[in-house]
């Protein structure tokens, strides 16, 4: 940079500066340009810059064309922040970031094709393109056998379901509630409730044939008896048949819904047994689940510290408590555990604590381990339970690094009964496979060799040897004599 106007940078005059090609080249000319030797280069160049380290290309580049010596030490302008620190470190620059920084890398990278010859705006912006695409699609990365995306997705639509399935079985209610009110107070679980509509209908068709059934799908005969006597003597008007199929279409949608919610908490049950299997030992599957979303990935779950896991979820609470200076929140997703909802008030807060360190323990057991073993979320759900045990009762838990241990002693031996079945399995299939063959005639292909090589030693034997030249004069010999 040869001169810049630094007060008055901001300035729509000296920013239009920057835009104007022949005003900028008087500010600023290139010293030094290196271009990178293959794609993977550049790649490797932008990955070490987001991770805030001095890569060897840029090291060799700036000890090469920096001026070392002299009376006025190089200043070097830096855009990204952390970079920027890293090479103060490792070089010894004098660093500067933002300001004015900002403003002429802003120039350069407009004028950048101008800058370098040869180098067409066109190329440029095809290289960058690519870079992007390529850094983008190294960032992303996604593994098809532990995603935790679908369990993020998964609990969200079970939240959602779970409101909509509310919200749909008030609406039957009410409408249906006008034709049969006093149904309301028999049953009261939502999805029963649209199943008894579909099936009564019309409430003054009711008979003692229908009992049965009735009772099938409320699972108690007195709530069945206490329907139909009710139906008898209900208060509600009468209803229109267009009407009534309506309602019934409807409750049909809140009963399809009822039964695929429960299909989704199966398949959550079996994802969080993939991804997450110490964490839902631990804690449950719905909760775990919750703590992952919150978190945005296992990943990140695992790299928090127990103390923001506890709070998780409480936010609002925490800054609004800081900002007021009253007591801080003691819990927050993890407050619908079993373990807190069992322990004492004077306890809650300690209990929510234990049980947010031993969270964290599973987490990063799960998001760091090659094989997925429930064996650890096992064994912390114990510690947790004694833990328990010890605020009601005085008695001593077991230490951490004695139940680590035990856990680690089985993991170990699960993993090697695993491997174990795996191969009585594969050789009880290789077994039925001979036998089947040896039932169809034919013969496998390990014998088949045999009887080969048993032919090939055979034939040797039964052939005569070949005539040498001294078998000739023996023969000779014996004519003479």
């Amino acid at each position: 940079v040869k001169e810049v106007e630094e007060i008055g940078m901001l300035l729509p005059q000296v920013e239009d500066c920057v835009l104007n090609i022949g005003k900028f080249n008087g500010m600023v000319s290139l010293a030094a340009f290196f271009p990178f030797k293959s794609a993977q280069a550049a790649l490797d160049n932008i990955n070490a810059i987001s991770e805030g380290v001095v890569h060897a290309d840029l090291k060799l580049f700036l000890e090469t064309n920096l001026p070392i010596g002299g009376k006025k030490k190089a200043m070097l302008g830096v855009g990204d922040a952390k970079i920027g620190g890293a090479l103060q470190e490792e070089l010894g620059l004098a660093i500067q970031t933002g300001g004015v920084v900002a403003e002429i890398l802003r120039g350069v990278r407009l004028h950048f094709h101008s800058l370098v010859k040869g180098l067409t705006a066109q190329a440029a912006s095809k290289a960058q393109l690519g870079l992007g695409h390529s850094y983008s699609r190294a960032k992303v990365k996604f593994n098809v056998n532990r995603s935790d995306n679908m369990i993020i997705q998964s609990i969200a639509l079970l939240d959602q379901l779970d409101k909509d399935i509310n919200t749909f079985s008030m609406r039957v209610r009410e409408w249906y509630g006008y034709h049969f009110p006093e149904l309301i107070k028999i049953v009261t679980d939502n999805s029963t409730y649209c199943k008894m509509t579909q099936l009564i209908g019309n409430r003054k068709e009711l008979s003692e044939e229908s009992l049965e059934s009735m009772e099938e799908v409320v699972m108690d005969s007195a709530k069945a008896q206490s329907i139909l006597e009710a139906s008898r003597s209900s208060m509600g008007m009468d209803i229109s048949p267009i009407d009534l199929i309506n309602i019934e279409r409807f409750s049909n949608r809140v009963v399809s819904l009822a039964a695929y919610r429960l299909e989704l908490q199966e398949y959550l049950h079996s994802k969080m047994g993939q991804v997450a299997p110490n964490l839902a030992a631990l804690i449950g599957d719905v909760v775990g689940a919750r703590l992952i979303s919150h978190a945005g990935s296992l990943t990140n779950l695992a790299k928090y510290p127990a103390s923001t896991v506890q709070i998780l979820g409480a936010e609002k609470a925490l800054f609004r408590a800081l900002k007021t200076r009253g007591n801080t929140p003691k819990y927050g997703l993890i407050f619908h555990s079993t373990f807190i909802g069992r322990a004492a008030a004077k306890n809650k807060g300690r209990i929510s604590r234990y049980l947010a360190n031993k969270c964290t323990i599973a987490s990063r057991i799960d998001a760091f381990s090659d094989v997925p073993t429930c064996v650890f979320g096992d064994k912390l759900r114990d510690q947790v339970e004694e833990r328990l045990s010890f605020y009601e009762t005085g008695e001593a838990p077991r230490k951490n690094l004695d139940v680590m241990k035990e856990a680690v002693i089985q993991a170990t031996e699960n993993g090697e009964a695993k491997k174990k079945k795996k191969k009585s399995v594969s050789e009880a299939v290789q077994m039925e496979e001979e036998a089947s063959a040896a039932e169809n005639g034919d013969v496998p292909a390990k014998k088949k060799k045999k009887r080969k090589s048993e032919a090939m030693e055979v034939e040797p034997v039964a052939e005569e040897a070949p005539e040498t030249p001294q078998t000739e004069k023996k023969k000779k010999r014996k004519k003479k004599d």
